[in-house]
């Protein structure tokens, strides 16, 4: 990107145009380490990471289960059930770092659970403390209203299914609820949607922590989803039911996602079956797809950011490479030659319209000198140097305005992909995360203070003028992004790198080949 930026580029010719006083060069210096220093503070707190306050003293106690648990578990997941809760989830094949071989768990602080079960105001139903007869895995409770559960898993899904019977001789009616229970996350990311996460009416809604903080949400739908999503992770249920009331809310230090539905009625002798759905597991988008056929919306719950119609494709071009490839590194320095070849016809023309514009220095130079007193005129002599040249001054432009959401893309498709985090590749451990050791950043800052010195043509140096004013103080620009680089994800910094090199040898080719 650092050729559009140059002291020839569209973008500081059309600035000339603007202003043809000459900026003092220290207070350009101090404007340049004003805009250094506050990126810096930016980024620190745009990336680094934000620990939540969770010592709030509890408003209200909830109530411990007495019931014994047991485990239930398949080849991915494993989990705890002690009768109407489920907790403890352990996902096996995700561990908590490169370093760490524990697997990341989930809902395993004290307090923190799904619950699913049943309130009537005529009947008993079980409650936290009811011990239910287990046969061949089915549990068993009540006679005259009989309530069998079934708990299975498949993949991260764990489908609860109640089926209730009334041998009583008169209709009964009961109410269903299904509730979540749990903590902040510790560190949460800016850029990643956390918090509490709503499906209702075909609509996905995000209440992050902090609001939670500040105020309860209620939603009524005919059919949702509901709960708690992390960076990687996300604990969602929905209840297979008609007319319900969503809310989420703070209590105490733990956060409540809960949802209430319309009362059930059951005829004497009749049978109602009721089916919960559970997914606790990676905020992955191909699981998340599969999910979706029994909660609705959670597929939605990968925020791909604005611009999402590049993370998208960017995100399966990444794992495509990677299966390909077998190592992340390798397909993300792939893709940057993919998306840079793709631009290649724009960079090109961008190029020689900057070959040109630097043809045209001494003419500009001999006009803004001319009629430097009459402004009109000289924007209308510039115009006429443009039109002979058949060039523009913004000409150069659009490769770099192509660029940016491209950049800002892959930058969420790296921060939201939960094989990422773990990715090695060379002395990095995690592509997620910064390069511990700053060795990318500096070689980033390298490539691109060398990009930028090939690129300034040797008539402008030394040149007192606005261009080559501005292009003193460019020359701060490496040393400003290698700063602001280091806390970047290492993906996103290798990107870049390999941009920068894949630009020089472009230079080189299009110089060698354009007269």
């Amino acid at each position: 990107m650092v050729q559009y930026l140059n002291n020839n580029s569209g973008f500081n010719q059309w600035a000339n145009m603007q202003n043809q006083k000459k900026p003092s060069r220290f207070s350009g210096f101090l404007w340049w380490l004003f805009l250094f220093f506050f990126a810096w503070w930016i980024m620190g707190l745009w990336v680094g990471p934000k620990n939540v306050q969770t010592n709030i003293p509890n408003e209200v106690v909830i109530e411990k289960s007495s019931v014994q648990t047991r485990n239930v578990s398949n080849d991915v997941i494993s989990f705890d059930v002690a009768g109407l809760r489920i907790s403890n989830v352990v996902l096996k094949q995700h561990l908590k770092d490169s370093k760490s071989k524990e697997p990341v768990s989930l809902l395993t602080k004290e307090n923190n659970f799904v619950e699913i079960g049943f309130v009537s105001s005529s009947i008993q139903t079980p409650n936290i403390n009811t011990k239910w007869e287990n046969k061949s895995g089915v549990m068993h409770y009540g006679k005259d209203v009989h309530f069998a559960r079934e708990i299975t898993v498949d993949g991260y899904m764990i489908k609860v299914s109640d089926k209730i019977t009334n041998h009583l001789n008169k209709e009964v009616s009961i109410t269903p609820y299904a509730r979540i229970i749990d903590t902040a996350s510790n560190i949460k990311s800016s850029v990643v949607e956390t918090g509490g996460v709503v499906y209702a009416n075909s609509k996905l809604d995000y209440a992050n922590w902090n609001k939670l903080n500040k105020k309860s949400f209620a939603y009524s739908t005919v059919r949702g989803s509901f709960g708690f999503a992390d960076q990687y992770w996300e604990t969602i249920a929905a209840v297979d039911a008609n007319d319900q009331t969503i809310s989420l809310k703070k209590s105490g230090n733990l956060y409540l996602a809960d949802s209430n539905i319309a009362p059930v009625k059951i005829g004497a002798g009749k049978t109602e079956e009721i089916n919960t759905y559970v997914y606790s597991g990676p905020r992955q988008a191909d699981l998340l797809k599969v999910a979706s056929n029994d909660i609705p919306g959670i597929a939605k719950t990968v925020d791909y950011g604005w611009f999402w119609f590049f993370a998208q494709p960017m995100l399966w071009m990444l794992n495509w490479l990677y299966a390909l490839v077998g190592n992340y590194g390798i397909a993300i320095i792939l893709m940057t030659l993919i998306l840079r070849i793709l631009i290649w016809p724009l960079t090109r023309k961008s190029y020689v319209s900057t070959m040109a514009m630097q043809k045209m220095q001494p003419e500009l130079q001999r006009v803004q000198k001319l009629y430097a007193n009459d402004k009109a005129r000289l924007q209308m002599e510039m115009m006429k140097i443009y039109q002979t040249h058949r060039t523009s001054p913004m000409s150069g432009c659009l490769p770099m305005l192509i660029q940016i959401p491209i950049f800002f893309a892959l930058y969420k498709a790296l921060i939201i992909s939960v094989p990422m985090r773990s990715a090695h590749f060379l002395w990095i451990s995690d592509l997620a995360a910064m390069d511990p050791y700053f060795i990318l950043p500096i070689l980033m800052g390298a490539t691109m203070w060398l990009q930028q010195y090939l690129q300034t043509p040797k008539a402008a140096k030394g040149a007192n003028d606005v261009a080559a004013s501005t292009q003193r103080v460019m020359k701060w620009m490496p040393v400003l992004f290698t700063v602001m680089f280091a806390w970047m994800p290492a993906g996103l910094v290798l990107y870049w790198t390999v941009s920068n090199l894949f630009g020089i040898l472009q230079m080189y080719i299009i110089k060698k080949t354009t007269k």
